[in-house]
């Protein structure tokens, strides 16, 4: 297994990677899924609708369990990462496939999504001025800290997510050397289950990064007004 993915081709300067084009491949996916699971919806709903109505049941759910004033401008976000976590996770059991995340560099532009995400979510809940006062409080001493706060966890949940991927991806492979195809059915599970698992995790560390973004700093606003 390569742990740096291979150049496929490039356009002028820009070089485009295998992880590039898995990317690519699961967003196209996606779409397609999207875009089926979603004609002819009716009123009283067949299997495929009711499958799909209660993914988004879920999905809504947890939101509202952490976030509950902002569910509904936030589960777009946290609903597209939670669908393309899981396909892009599960890309590793497609013959000849591989899971884009097992590149630190698809994982860290997910952190740099949900970094991006945070603030912005913030100050459409707080406004300019009021999303930033928090990081002088309670005494602006404390500035560096809260930047540092921000880069640290940005970086912990890209390597978190690359390190477990990879390392599902490098212990399946080794299990399959050494014992053949005479084990196929527990590694398809345990990649299914890590796979779930891991995707679950980023989308709620990332969902609680958010709500503590807009919850929190609307709480401490109020009692100092």
């Amino acid at each position: 297994m390569e742990l740096e993915s291979p150049i496929l081709f490039s356009i002028g300067f820009l070089h485009v990677s295998a992880t590039v084009v898995m990317t690519w491949a699961v967003m196209a996916l996606l779409v397609v899924l999207a875009f089926l699971s979603t004609r002819r919806l009716t009123i009283v709903p067949g299997g495929r609708q009711t499958a799909v109505e209660g993914i988004v049941a879920a999905m809504d759910e947890a939101v509202r369990a952490v976030a509950p004033q902002h569910a509904e401008r936030i589960l777009p976000f946290i609903a597209t990462l939670w669908i393309y976590l899981v396909a892009s996770n599960l890309a590793g059991l497609i013959p000849h496939g591989f899971s884009p995340n097992r590149d630190l560099s698809a994982t860290a532009a997910l952190a740099v999504v949900v970094f991006l995400s945070v603030h912005w979510f913030g100050i459409r809940a707080l406004g300019f001025r009021r999303y930033l006062r928090h990081y002088l409080s309670p005494s602006p001493i404390l500035l560096p800290f809260h930047l540092i706060g921000e880069i640290t966890r940005t970086i912990a949940l890209a390597i978190r997510l690359f390190g477990n991927i990879m390392s599902l991806e490098i212990a399946a492979a080794l299990i399959l050397l050494v014992a053949g195809f005479l084990a196929p059915v527990p590694i398809l599970m345990l990649h299914i289950v890590e796979a779930l698992v891991q995707a679950y995790i980023f989308g709620i560390l990332a969902l609680i990064y958010l709500a503590g973004a807009m919850q929190s700093q609307e709480q401490h606003l109020s009692t100092e007004e």
